[in-house]
């Protein structure tokens, strides 16, 4: 399918939601996410023509009591998961390229949130310039929310910022909540026993 002569209303409607957390590639579909303080890194390999793209709302987490469940909001875990599943796909590191966003400051009702949107956004600058990624576009911080759009087949991203009202900040914000705490819950007990070989 050719997005490149969609309206971007159609192409958001066609996209395939990420939510914070997660991470996906993809080789045909557009891909969505809507992003607070949280970041999304967007990788591409213009040869191949294939990318990802991937949400984390805090630059690491340390090991929880209840395993290493939590680390998938972290975006230590967010850039290598995103990196290695576009290598396990024919990916080569040296083509890679990255576009950025996020780290915006909706709801400041503790002095805390402009921290953790900037050091989202300096986390995904200084992991792409150690790992030698060129980050060819971004947009940071602001008192903006975003709409990213990605085109995995072509590289393409687009961005919208939203001016944030108490409505969409609040849907953000409980939408970001909502998943770290499914990660303060503790796994469910089961009889199942698992046997290593």
């Amino acid at each position: 399918m050719d997005y490149a002569k969609m309206p971007a209303r159609e192409i958001e409607r066609l996209a395939r939601n990420v939510h914070p957390g997660a991470w996906t590639i993809d080789s045909s579909q557009p891909l969505a996410t809507l992003l607070g303080s949280c970041v999304a890194v967007c990788l591409y390999d213009p040869l191949l023509r294939v990318g990802g793209i991937n949400h984390f709302m805090l630059p690491d987490l340390a090991r929880s009591r209840h395993g290493d469940v939590d680390s998938l909001l972290s975006g230590n875990f967010a850039m290598e998961a995103l990196l290695n599943a576009l290598l396990g796909k024919g990916a080569k590191k040296v083509r890679l390229q990255a576009k950025a966003f996020g780290g915006g400051t909706i709801i400041d009702t503790d002095g805390g949130s402009l921290s953790i949107g900037m050091r989202n956004a300096n986390f995904a600058k200084e992991w792409l310039e150690r790992e030698s990624i060129p980050l060819t576009s971004s947009d940071f911080l602001g008192p903006w929310s975003r709409k990213i759009i990605f085109l995995p087949t072509t590289g393409d991203a687009f961005c919208k910022r939203m001016v944030t009202n108490m409505a969409t900040a609040e849907v953000i914000a409980r939408e970001e909540k909502a998943y770290a705490q499914t990660l303060l819950q503790k796994p469910a007990a089961t009889d199942k026993k698992i046997e290593l070989f």
